[in-house]
């Protein structure tokens, strides 16, 4: 019987039972691809993320402190900021590195180098930029988002939906078994605000989550999109799922910081009665 520590963490949450509850299970080496997949499945969560120290001469060479990857409970998925988020405070609080001001570098095969900034309370979090660019709307979007007005549609990894206000976001039920049928990884609805600057809600059917509750690489597209449109690098960013969350957001230009806080809800051990997948 083997045993791994895992950890549970709200990030970008305002108290706590807000946010986006993420796992976090730290190893010594890398389990399997599939068995890390069964993992999350079992936690159902939105995200599990993984994470590997890497060695010194990985860190030389690379700059970073960790190799991380994530996986939804039907696939691993190539950026996710709130388990990132999740996972920085596990290694500041939970494994020993309390110094404020300090950052924790990630490694990741397709988002490049990550950072999170810490501090007392607030993590800042930094990712690449990811504009989201005008595209044709996909057959069957707007009548699985219940949309029966105009729209702007959009695409970076995800659909972008553009409403005219707060109240639209807050509104939308979508359909979402005809959601899973559109060939895209999410769907993110955004307006600008009347609680904030910017709101917005997120859909990922596809990869086993029917409403994310906070969702830091939709800020990847959200931040550059309406820091242009409103004329301002700094922006208080809501997302309205039931939970809620709230990200203080910069646009750097090629890059996009995005800050919150992170509430421990459990820690403990998960047991593996063997190794494979």
């Amino acid at each position: 019987m083997h045993s791994f520590p895992i950890f549970q963490v709200d990030a970008f949450a305002e108290h706590p039972f807000t946010g986006n509850p993420a796992a976090v299970v730290p190893l010594k080496e890398w389990l399997s691809e599939a068995l890390m997949q069964r993992i999350a499945m079992e936690n159902n969560l939105s995200e599990t993320a993984f994470f590997v120290p890497l060695t010194p001469k990985e860190m030389d060479a690379t700059g970073a402190d960790y190799h991380i990857r994530w996986f939804t409970p039907n696939m691993e998925i190539d950026l996710c900021g709130h388990a990132t988020l999740a996972t920085a405070y596990v290694i500041h609080k939970m494994m020993g590195l309390e110094d404020p001001g300090e950052k924790v570098v990630f490694i990741t095969e397709k988002a490049g180098l990550l950072q999170v900034i810490l501090h007392d309370a607030w993590y800042t979090l930094e990712l690449p930029s990811r504009p989201p660019e005008p595209v044709a709307t996909p057959v069957g979007l707007l009548e699985a988002l219940g949309i029966d007005y105009p729209v702007r549609v959009m695409k970076s990894r995800d659909f972008f939906v553009v409403l005219p206000d707060e109240q639209k976001v807050k509104e939308m039920k979508p359909d979402f078994t005809a959601l899973k049928n559109i060939n895209a990884v999410g769907v993110i609805v955004t307006a600008p605000g009347d609680v904030a600057d910017v709101v917005s809600r997120c859909f990922y059917p596809g990869a086993g989550v029917e409403e994310d509750p906070v969702t830091g690489s939709a800020h990847c597209n959200i931040i550059p999109y309406w820091s242009a449109r409103l004329a301002k690098t700094e922006l208080v960013c809501k997302q309205l799922s039931e939970r809620g969350g709230t990200l203080v957001c910069v646009d750097k230009g090629p890059r996009v910081w995005m800050s919150g806080k992170c509430f421990l809800f459990l820690k403990g051990h998960f047991y593996l009665p063997e190794l494979s997948a």
